[in-house]
């Protein structure tokens, strides 16, 4: 197994949860809030593609999945396109509003794939190469998957987390 291939399976366990967690629910479903400052389903898993979006993107040297498809305008949100909820206030989480599961899902599938092409074609070498120098120390191809990867799987076993508590309250 090379590191591209270790590096694709980590996002496709990601994409694994991703589905998990949203599958079958319905608008106002992925709309839960635990309580008034917690994030949604919604919320959760728009933003860790939007994440793993524009990180990767950048890396690679490509447009981002949620401009260059159209998603920004699919989902109709009211932040600039660039927007990827860090910073977050609990209104700007309420703004998360997704008419289906499909759509969440639908983006996450594209960024996926996007992000597969990427790093598959990557060398352990590669990995090496500094992609971020205002760091200390400077932050590596490697590292910087590794976070995303790290950050997405986060906020994905959240949204999972919150569907159970969802799913017994229904």
């Amino acid at each position: 197994m090379t590191s591209a291939d270790v590096l694709a399976d980590a996002f496709g366990r990601i994409q694994e949860v991703v589905h998990d967690a949203v599958g079958g629910l319905d608008a106002e479903q992925l709309a839960v809030r635990l309580d008034p400052e917690a994030n949604s389903i919604a919320w959760l898993v728009w933003h860790l593609t939007r994440v793993q979006d524009d990180h990767v993107s950048d890396v690679a040297g490509l447009e981002q999945v949620w401009t260059a498809q159209g998603w920004a305008d699919r989902f109709g949100l009211p932040f600039p396109a660039g927007d990827i909820g860090y910073g977050h206030d609990s209104e700007d989480v309420a703004a998360v509003r997704v008419e289906s599961a499909d759509l969440l899902t639908g983006y996450h599938d594209a960024v996926h794939a996007q992000t597969l092409e990427f790093v598959r074609r990557l060398s352990d070498e590669d990995l090496d190469q500094v992609v971020d120098e205002s760091w200390q120390p400077p932050v590596t191809l490697g590292v910087r998957l590794v976070s995303v990867i790290g950050d997405d799987l986060q906020h994905a076993g959240q949204a999972a987390f919150v569907r159970g508590i969802v799913e017994r309250a229904d």
